[in-house]
């Protein structure tokens, strides 16, 4: 992720038994946490076929108009 500041984001999926989130939650949690008010661009590196809906949502409220999606190779997806 990257907010309108420039600053940069990465994260991972968070699975406890007591929260689960996916690495695009937890990267606009970060941003958000930091006072970004809107995300420039936002990029997800997964082997799924491509976002969740949770996640476009959340990368969407924050102005992301699609997720750019790659393979655990680096490979484009989208």
């Amino acid at each position: 992720m990257r907010d309108e500041t420039g600053r940069t984001y990465s994260a991972t999926d968070v699975a406890l038994q007591a929260l689960q989130l996916s690495a695009v939650q937890v990267a606009v949690a970060m941003a958000v946490s930091s006072g970004a008010r809107s995300l420039e661009a936002a990029a997800l590196v997964t082997a799924a076929d491509g976002p969740s809906a949770a996640d476009e949502a959340v990368a969407r409220e924050l102005g992301v108009k699609a997720l750019l999606v790659a393979g655990p190779d680096g490979t484009p997806r989208s």
